[in-house]
């Protein structure tokens, strides 16, 4: 995939939205999760040894001040410990990695063929309701557990949630995502194709694609290639001028919505397809935009459950930075590092 894009100026872009990222006061839940996961891209493309250290003394502050009961939103952290595990294997980092995935596995209230129901809180605050949010916050990180420890059994429950959020959420006409789906009432509630909803499925499919080895031995991958490349050729075409998507993907005047934009894009560059880079450069020069000098990222939505009606979403504030879209900005500029520094060293063999 060919992207236009200075290796060193996205470096120093980068190290901006890190710094400001620590100093924002996230705490122990999802918009942590999805910052840090970010962070930890950040790490795995630039090498960049401070940003590991910052994270470790954060979780080590957080440890030492106590941690509360597990939710399907706060396991987001543990993509987090992941990555510290892996860089130091420091026990105290794989405990709670282990722990978060005992709650997955036998706490986590399910529903139907074992599907995770999303949760916020501990009280049944969505019953039997299926968010796309959860592909991020547990399915994918359940994988990732389930790829690096060996253990098949995680590797085949985050595949089967992938299959069932494609079932319950995938628009088969249209190729979109809806938000959410209802399964007491068999509905998608509003029936909106929310962008970020659309932001967390396609990452999420483009990562595991990528990341599970020997993928095509499970019979849920295909599923997930299949949602995948049908999604993106349908998003592709919603892409606003600026490069932006709008935060409801087929209404033209909604306003465009840059975390949604970063984790569409990074998904496109971890897909691969090169008729894509097009709407990767423009996607990046959008969000490139909107990153203030401070490493703050722009026109952001505020938290959004599944809402009644389109002016819910749209009447969603973007005025403050979230920890959501400085994680997906990071791991849109992540991996566009790593592309352009690949192009590079492939330009630079000799035949």
């Amino acid at each position: 995939m060919k992207i236009q894009a200075d290796a060193q100026e996205l470096k120093r872009t980068i190290d901006r939205a890190v710094e400001y990222t620590f100093g924002m006061d996230l705490t122990w839940d999802w918009p942590g999760g999805v910052a840090f996961y970010g962070v930890s891209r950040a790490f795995e493309a630039t090498g960049e040894k401070a940003y590991l250290e910052k994270m470790a003394a954060w979780v080590d502050e957080y440890l030492e001040a106590g941690l509360s009961g597990w939710t399907v939103n706060t396991c987001a952290m543990g993509h987090m410990l992941l990555t510290l595990y892996e860089q130091t294997k420091d026990p105290k980092y794989l405990e709670l990695i282990d722990s978060k995935i005992d709650y997955l596995e036998h706490k986590a209230l399910r529903f139907g063929d074992r599907v995770l129901q999303h949760t916020v809180s501990a009280n049944n605050d969505f019953p039997e309701q299926c968010w796309a949010d959860t592909l991020f916050m547990a399915a994918y990180f359940m994988l990732r557990v389930g790829v690096a420890k060996g253990e098949k059994r995680l590797v085949d429950d985050a595949l089967h949630q992938f299959l069932w959020h494609i079932n319950y959420l995938q628009d088969e006409n249209t190729g979109l995502w809806y938000h959410g789906y209802n399964h007491l009432k068999k509905d998608h509630m509003s029936g909106i194709y929310w962008a970020r909803a659309n932001a967390w499925a396609a990452y999420t499919m483009s990562r595991a694609a990528k990341g599970l080895p020997e993928g095509y031995l499970y019979p849920p991958m295909m599923h997930i290639w299949s949602s995948l490349r049908d999604q993106l050729a349908a998003i592709k075409r919603l892409q606003k001028e600026d490069g932006l998507w709008g935060t409801v993907l087929d209404y033209p005047e909604a306003y465009g919505e840059v975390s949604a934009t970063a984790g569409i894009a990074a998904a496109m560059v971890t897909q691969g397809n090169p008729l894509h880079s097009k709407h990767v450069q423009k996607a990046l020069d959008g969000v490139l935009a909107n990153i203030a000098a401070n490493g703050r990222v722009m026109n952001v939505s505020g938290g959004t459950a599944v809402m009644n009606d389109i002016e819910g979403y749209l009447g969603i504030d973007r005025k403050w930075a979230q920890g959501w879209g400085q994680g997906l900005a990071l791991a849109l500029l992540a991996a566009v590092l790593e592309t352009v520094e690949a192009n590079g060293r492939n330009q630079a063999t000799p035949d």
